[in-house]
């Protein structure tokens, strides 16, 4: 790729595109018309890029920090990294970025009519990242959701040109719960980061604490905390999954794909009876394809 700036290994690059293969949900499904696909990874190398600074999981040998005018000395700080792509994505708007990931996403924003406040909240959800670890209340982590979660969904819909304000707050709903079912799948690697995204309150209603949170496997009220915040993530998911039918064709079969993925990484949680301390509960692909097909026809 072209541009300022040092170019990053594409190899690299790759891998950070490459990590789309993990998620609970298809980011850019082949089904896609090929516009599309290339627009939603341009995205999703955004997201995963801005989620890997505030996470502190850089690839090793400080590429990005330099590609993004950050020192050595300074590499370690992530407000510091995290204030620099701020100003490489402003870039994106009225420049040349200096981000190969940022420079995949110039086009996409420009034929898209993208507007940079939806990324700009990603950037923000990290920076509070690193200022706060813990949620008092549920209000609290809906206020975090929205701006970690809800900005993908309505890039989602900016990119395929399907924007209206109703199915934006049905998606919403649905990003905010797949916010909420991954920080379950990740309560012990959120721990790990001084970090608790299931709010104080609860903690307090399921007589839980953090140091509950830390044992090898989960007792009766871990258990009992976990299986009430799946049943609001549920919640969410079904108040939202009407955004399904609300569209047409392969976007359908896209955002079905969304819900589905929620759906199931929940049912994988059920499956391990609750217990997320060993480790994320991960949902199968045929599960997965059950709940697409049980979105579609709208049940459950």
């Amino acid at each position: 790729m072209t541009g300022t700036g040092t170019t990053r290994p594409p190899d690299a690059e790759r891998g950070t595109l490459d990590k789309a293969a993990g998620e609970n949900f298809p980011v850019a499904p082949f089904f896609l018309p090929r516009a599309w696909r290339t627009d939603l990874m341009a995205v999703y190398g955004f997201a995963r890029l801005v989620d890997d600074i505030g996470d502190g999981d850089l690839a090793p040998g400080g590429a990005d920090a330099r590609l993004l005018g950050v020192s050595e000395q300074a590499a370690e700080d992530r407000l510091v990294l995290l204030d620099a792509f701020e100003a490489d994505l402003r870039r994106v708007f009225d420049g040349t970025p200096r981000h190969p990931l940022l420079r995949r996403l110039q086009p996409t924003v420009r034929r898209c009519s993208l507007t940079p406040e939806p990324f700009l909240g990603l950037i923000a959800a990290n920076r509070q990242d690193q200022l706060v670890g813990r949620y008092e209340t549920y209000d609290d982590l809906l206020a975090y959701c929205e701006l970690s979660a809800n900005p993908v969904g309505r890039l989602v819909l900016a990119v395929t040109g399907t924007s209206t304000p109703e199915r934006i707050r049905l998606s919403d709903m649905i990003c905010t719960a797949l916010q909420i079912v991954e920080h379950l799948q990740d309560v012990a690697e959120d721990l790990g980061r001084d970090r608790v995204y299931l709010p104080a309150a609860d903690l307090k209603r399921f007589h839980v604490q953090e140091a509950d949170l830390a044992t090898k496997s989960a007792g009766a009220s871990v258990r009992a905390l976990i299986a009430y915040e799946a049943q609001r993530a549920t919640d969410l998911l079904n108040e939202g999954a009407p955004l399904v039918g609300s569209v047409h064709g392969r976007l359908k079969l896209l955002l079905a794909g969304f819900v589905a993925g929620g759906r199931a990484a929940v049912h994988a949680i059920a499956a391990a009876d609750y217990d997320v301390l060993p480790g994320p509960p991960k949902p199968g692909k045929l599960r997965l394809l059950r709940e697409v097909g049980v979105t579609l026809r709208g049940e459950g």
